[in-house]
């Protein structure tokens, strides 16, 4: 099985583009999902993540995301911090997925991950890479219409990230998306014909 990954910045559409190859038959896995799960009640991320943030993070008893978001995306070192105790768990249980599809007969997966590339590398299993772009205020601007974020918390969210740039040498397919919906979901269709026309 071939496994593709699918990355971008937050607000970029890589996550549109996701839901577009899965329309096209693509097996997609989520990594927000499986990091959601990592962190829940009982998952394996979620003692270390409330032992190195505190109670700061926590609501009735369990992480909230929110208050999680909100200390990182406003603090580079913790949003380093938290990476550092969560990426290695995250891709291991990726790999796993990717395992599980492949048994189930899947010849291809598509990983849609914000975080493929930001140490300036990429998981060895992967075969290629798109990559998203959108200018950083078409991407704050999507944030506050989508998420209701203020637009200060939507830049810090931006700023927060790995630049999109510069993960183009890692890329094998680079979409831009700062213009209208249907020419963005054409560009995703023509990668998804060169991604069957390689697994056959």
């Amino acid at each position: 099985m071939k496994a593709y990954g699918i990355t971008g910045g937050t607000g970029s559409g890589k996550s549109v583009a996701a839901a577009r190859l899965a329309e096209r038959g693509f097996a997609v896995i989520d990594a927000d999902r499986v990091g959601h799960a990592l962190i829940e009640p009982g998952g394996p991320a979620e003692y270390l993540v409330r032992k190195r943030f505190g109670d700061a993070i926590v609501t009735d008893g369990r992480i909230d995301r929110k208050k999680l978001g909100a200390l990182v995306f406003s603090d580079s070192g913790a949003l380093r911090r938290l990476n550092a105790l969560v990426w290695p768990m995250l891709y291991e249980a990726i790999r796993r997925k990717c395992e599980r599809l492949e048994d189930d007969g899947h010849t291809a997966v598509v990983v849609d991950a914000a975080i493929l590339g930001e140490d300036g590398t990429l998981p060895p299993w992967l075969d290629g890479v798109i990559l998203v772009t959108a200018s950083d205020d078409v991407r704050a601007a999507r944030l506050v219409a989508s998420r209701r974020l203020t637009p200060d918390a939507a830049r810090d969210r931006v700023a927060a990230q790995r630049p999109p740039e510069s993960k183009r040498a890692l890329a094998r397919w680079c979409i831009e998306n700062n213009g209208g919906v249907e020419s963005f979901l054409r560009q995703v269709d023509a990668i998804a014909e060169e991604i069957r026309a390689e697994i056959g």
